[in-house]
């Protein structure tokens, strides 16, 4: 297989992965698939009609995110945090987040802030196009260059891995009603402080757009709980 068809293929199985990924976290987070539930690869095979191949990436991106426990020799098992645990992770992110955003706003280069600003241009066309996934992809994009402009490698490394255990959590959050347009306007905010050097304001504003307390955590919860009652009905 030629350079470009080869590409072409890769991306193709990455899709179709990631989109394996996602319909599992959505079966997991509703509850279809119950904590300490096998995942038999031949039966997921069966349900999305593909080869155990896309499954098996999705199984390896959902252990990386903690939802699934793979045990030698046993296969994998759904593992469903806490609603505790839940909170402490983004309280976490939250103060990473912020320190990431300080340090960015002193040292992001202009290559970088361009790849910021064309994040968030990204993030408002998915808006727009009413996509909460594909919002909630560019997010991560827009995330990650202030990881890299904090200029931290350690502080980078932390934030990405507590960024994957998150992914679901923080997708399932844009299905909120008003969630995307709210977070849009934060990331608006957050460019502003970022552009203006600002590392206080660029804190301030990275910390409350990514803890989870009170409303916004009851609603993310009462969303997935109503998600689940309508696939049990």
């Amino acid at each position: 297989m030629r350079g470009s068809a080869a590409r072409l293929y890769v991306t193709m199985a990455q899709k179709t992965a990631d989109r394996i990924r996602e319909d599992i976290e959505q079966a997991i987070l509703t509850g279809e698939f119950g904590d300490g539930v096998r995942l038999d690869e031949v039966t997921l095979c069966n349900r999305f009609g593909v080869s155990r191949t896309p499954v098996r990436e999705a199984l390896n991106q959902l252990a990386a995110s903690g939802l699934v426990e793979m045990k030698p020799r046993r296969g994998a098992f759904v593992r469903v945090p806490g609603f505790a645990e839940i909170v402490e992770m983004f309280e976490v992110m939250g103060e990473l987040e912020a320190m990431c955003g300080r340090l960015a706003s002193k040292r992001i280069s202009d290559e970088q802030l361009d790849r910021f600003r064309a994040a968030c241009d990204r993030c408002e066309a998915a808006e727009a196009a009413n996509d909460a996934n594909g919002y909630y992809r560019e997010n991560e994009a827009f995330h990650q260059v202030l990881y890299e402009a904090s200029g931290n490698g350690f502080l980078r490394t932390q934030a990405l891995q507590l960024q994957k255990r998150l992914q679901p959590f923080r997708r399932m959050q844009l299905q909120v009603r008003g969630r995307v347009r709210q977070s849009l306007d934060e990331h608006r905010r957050i460019c502003l402080a970022v552009e203006a050097g600002d590392g206080d304001a660029a804190a301030r504003e990275l910390r409350d757009h990514v803890s989870v307390q009170g409303e916004r955590f009851f609603d993310l919860m009462s969303s997935l709980n109503e998600t689940g009652r309508r696939r049990a009905g």
